[in-house]
């Protein structure tokens, strides 16, 4: 099997026919879906999840506002690793351990990805409350 990789395409609601578009005619799909998760803080935005064969192309030169991410099947927690990070950080004392066992519990249905404040240039850790709405099967739309 191909190795794959998980990515989040970050949109707007009007844009997601055509971003779609442009994942199905720039990526090889794992199993032909995408899934469309909406961001529960803001109705307008949405965040488009699927799996890629990993190939010599940074995907970010496909498509723009996407970000490469791992999942916690579970409790459906999509996050970053340096997301991962912040985690472990919080319910370690502080401390980064990879031998730690993440309570994943408190970040169900959830994206988790880190940003830099401008201020003090400590990295951020955010919580996106997601929710999916529609799961597209390119395989269905030819």
């Amino acid at each position: 099997m191909n190795d794959t990789l998980l990515l989040a395409t970050f949109c707007k609601s009007r844009d997601v026919r055509d971003i779609i578009n442009v994942i199905g005619d720039g990526f090889e799909i794992v199993g032909g879906k995408i899934f469309v998760l909406q961001d529960e803080s803001d109705r307008h935005k949405k965040i488009l999840t699927y799996n890629i064969v990993k190939e010599d192309i940074v995907f970010s030169e496909v498509i723009k506002n996407t970000i490469s991410l791992h999942r916690k099947k579970e409790t459906n927690t999509l996050y970053t690793l340096n997301a991962l990070n912040e985690v472990v950080m919080e319910q370690n004392d502080g401390q980064i351990d990879p031998q730690f066992s993440v309570d994943w519990e408190p970040h169900r249905n959830t994206l988790l990805v880190t940003y830099k404040d401008d201020e003090t240039g400590d990295q951020i850790l955010r919580r996106i409350e997601t929710r999916l709405i529609n799961i597209v099967n390119l395989d269905e739309e030819n």
